[in-house]
């Protein structure tokens, strides 16, 4: 359910937010002065306001750890994306300074850029990786192997680029990584639930004024709304309206004597 809520547009989680938060501040009222239950409810008239405050507290240190993670998980997903766009251009500048002829490798390295573009990007959202752009991967590899490259160019040439195949692999590890972890979704209902305990704390300590239970439920339900909203926008640093750019992959594309368009790998057979 938290998966399913965070993948819904910038509209979609501000609404079901309101919903829930708006909601529970007119159950709340409704049941302290309108509902069959009001009398027992009233009877518990008396509780301090710091009682509110641990509950509140609670809640707001929760919410901090909360964006401090989501935040973080940000920071590596562009670091990640970077990277990987770095040690393909590393790839690539190393196969045109050789000496050798190394249009293959740039023929791999475009291959497997467009694969990651087209096929795997889209899959992340799903917390998949795609099988065609391991495909071309697993191209890059095999090409950056050849032993012709240390025979013509040097053991130290292939030597540095294997090097930086296996970089730009070990970044788009962490970037699929990335894009598949679900260790917040925990913290999510932690926080949302929190949240509605911070509204009850806040009714029982204005059983005795409707209004001013009203108004407190309402600015504390603004309050959450804003502040977890924001937070759920950037949980998928590959999607949404916060998305992690593509820029730097994108750029690869427009490097001179890449590799022809076409030099995608066929998409694998499904299994029978």
């Amino acid at each position: 359910m938290i998966r399913a809520w965070l993948e819904l547009n910038t509209f979609g989680i501000f609404a079901t937010l309101a919903a829930l938060y708006y909601g529970a501040a007119l159950l709340l009222v409704y049941l302290g002065f309108r509902s069959p239950l009001r009398r027992p409810i009233q009877k518990m008239n008396g509780i301090v306001a710091p009682f509110f405050s641990s509950v509140a507290i609670l809640f707001g240190l929760l919410t901090g750890f909360l964006a401090s993670d989501v935040g973080e998980r940000g920071r590596h997903a562009v670091r990640a994306t970077q990277a990987e766009a770095s040690e393909i251009r590393n790839v690539y500048a190393l196969s045109v300074a050789a000496a050798s002829d190394m249009t293959d490798i740039r023929t791999a390295l475009k291959a497997y850029v467009n694969s990651v573009l087209e096929d795997e990007w889209p899959a992340m959202i799903n917390s998949a990786a795609s099988p065609r752009t391991e495909t071309a991967y697993d191209g890059v590899l095999r090409e950056v192997s050849d032993p012709g490259i240390a025979r013509e160019s040097g053991a130290p040439v292939q030597a540095a680029l294997l090097s930086a195949a296996i970089r730009a692999g070990t970044a788009r590890s962490e970037r699929l990584s990335i894009a598949a972890d679900q260790t917040n979704d925990l913290k999510w209902v932690s926080v949302l639930i929190l949240g509605l305990l911070t509204q009850v704390g806040l009714a029982l300590v204005h059983l005795d004024r409707p209004r001013a239970m009203l108004t407190a439920l309402a600015v504390f339900g603004s309050a959450a709304i804003v502040a977890l909203g924001m937070i759920g926008l950037q949980e998928h640093p590959y999607e949404g309206a916060f998305k992690v750019s593509k820029t730097p992959l994108e750029h690869l594309l427009t490097l001179p004597d890449l590799g022809p368009a076409s030099a995608l790998p066929p998409a694998p057979k499904p299994e029978n």
